[in-house]
């Protein structure tokens, strides 16, 4: 069997160290837009959980608060319940599919745009270019020595990096509690340890990931560019290098002294100086490519100066570069992204959400659960009647107490009552008032005449008194004793 030396001709190592990446700055429509996504999402981060939500006197008023004490998740006006956890596996199934969505049509756009860890590596590379400077400035300061200056600016950098992690981990808690509350227990020192210990490890995630490890994490510790370069095809959008139109490549003086020998590319690196993962686009599709376009900025910025056309870099099919090396014209990008195969996606995705959001409109806020209990099975009465005893949870996930009425439908003469009541108090419905988003365990007694079946079916139900009708019922079975085995009475 062969080793790999005799297959390689030699030892050769698996690790690549890394080379530092130090992006230009650009201005450009994408990076207009970059910059407009990181407002956003940033905005939405920090600031979602201090908005207020009024949900009357029994609700927390936080808009978006995952309540783990009490097992509750709050949207606004949406709460669910776990037993309703569900929906939120539905959001999740919505979110794999948007994503599949978007790398069929425009490829890895998510990772460009508004990944987690794309944002907050551009957020550090602009705390680099203003404490550091540009590119250049950067790189220079980077190779030389430990200097006074050096220190200063690698102090303030890393100082803001901290900042900017440590409250990427504090309001990341506060979707958690109560925002307010928990800023003031954070700071007074009377926060739970697990607060602390979860701003501590994000904040060193953070700081780490984001301050150093920048582009190694898409490339090598993210799975999901493995998955998306599986989901996409000649047919995405990706940026794509026009090499037909860009080749041979040849500075302008050489293109002016021989014209007609040299393409557009006038190999000014300036693509691969303003990529924020330090790649080349001319050398084609590659992992490290991100999507977020700002080597077409960059490029046409330079079309521009030199006075060729733009779009040598551009986002386009492989399929109608394809077309156009041979002559032929791209497809409008509406074709491009109206296929099959994102039609399908986009279908499935808005089918998932149109049933989410009509069992939330139709989802009743009163539920029942009945367990018949077994010790005794059943108890006959001194007036001949049989005794069952239930044990009812009845669930109100209202933000108000409500009064419900609970009746029995299928036993003929049935009576009931609770432990509050009594034999002589009991009729054939009950009406109980419920506390506020809560679950409230009733003991129900339910009394029928001797004559029937030894086992029967009933059904036990409640609905609101409170102008909502809507409620639950559930069938269960009530007891007897045989026929010819009846017992004197208790």
């Amino acid at each position: 069997m062969a080793s790999p030396d005799d297959l390689t001709g030699g030892k050769t190592s698996l690790y690549a160290a890394r080379k530092a990446v130090y992006p230009k700055r650009v201005d450009g429509p994408f990076r207009r837009l970059k910059w407009a996504i990181m407002a956003v999402t940033l905005a939405i981060y920090y600031g979602t959980p201090w908005i207020r939500w009024d949900r009357g006197p029994y609700a927390p008023d936080q808009a978006v608060l995952v309540d783990l004490a009490h097992r509750r998740f709050y949207m606004f006006q949406i709460e669910i319940w776990p037993h309703e956890f569900y929906y939120v596996a539905g959001l999740l199934i919505m979110a794999g599919i948007g994503l599949f969505l978007v790398t069929s049509a425009v490829g890895r756009a998510w990772c460009g745009y508004a990944c987690p860890q794309t944002v907050w590596t551009d957020l550090f590379q602009h705390v680099d270019r203003l404490v550091d400077g540009d590119r250049n400035a950067q790189i220079r300061l980077a190779q030389g020595p430990w200097t006074a200056e050096k220190i200063g600016k690698r102090a303030l950098k890393y100082a803001i990096y901290l900042t900017i992690a440590f409250w990427t981990g504090g309001a990341w808690i506060m979707y958690f509690a109560d925002a307010p509350t928990l800023t003031h227990d954070f700071w007074t020192g009377q926060a739970a340890p697990v607060a602390y210990g979860t701003v501590a490890v994000l904040t060193a995630t953070t700081f780490v990931l984001g301050g150093f490890m920048r582009e190694q994490v898409c490339i090598y510790m993210c799975p999901w560019p493995r998955i998306q370069t599986a989901m996409m095809d000649e047919k995405s959008l990706l940026v794509t290098y026009r090499e037909w139109r860009g080749e041979p490549r040849g500075s302008t003086k050489k293109a002016m002294a021989h014209p007609g020998a040299f393409g557009d590319c006038i190999d000014c690196n300036q693509c691969v100086a303003v990529c924020p993962t330090g790649i080349d686009i001319r050398e084609g599709p590659q992992i490290g490519c991100i999507t977020c376009a700002l080597c077409i900025d960059a490029c046409d910025g330079v079309m521009a100066q030199v006075g060729r056309p733009r779009g040598l870099i551009d986002y386009c099919t492989l399929e109608d570069v394809a077309a156009e090396k041979a002559g032929g014209t791209a497809r409008p990008v509406r074709k491009t992204l109206f296929r099959p195969r994102t039609i399908i996606y986009f279908s499935i995705w808005c089918a998932i959400g149109a049933a989410m959001l009509f069992t939330l409109g139709q989802r009743t806020r009163l539920d029942l659960a009945v367990q018949h209990e077994r010790s005794p099975l059943y108890v006959q009465l001194s007036d001949g009647h049989i005794r069952n005893n239930y044990t009812l949870k009845l669930r109100n996930m209202e933000t108000r107490p409500r009064a419900v009425e609970v009746t029995v439908s299928g036993l003929k003469d049935a009576a009931l009552w609770t432990e509050e009541g009594s034999r002589v108090t009991a009729a054939q419905r009950i009406t109980l008032t419920l506390a506020p988003d809560s679950v409230t365990r009733v003991k129900l007694f339910v009394a029928a005449p001797a004559a029937g079946a030894a086992r029967q079916d009933f059904t036990i139900a409640t609905r609101g008194l409170d102008g909502d009708p809507r409620g639950d019922s559930e069938t269960i079975q009530f007891d007897r004793p045989p026929a010819d085995n009846q017992e004197p009475g208790q």
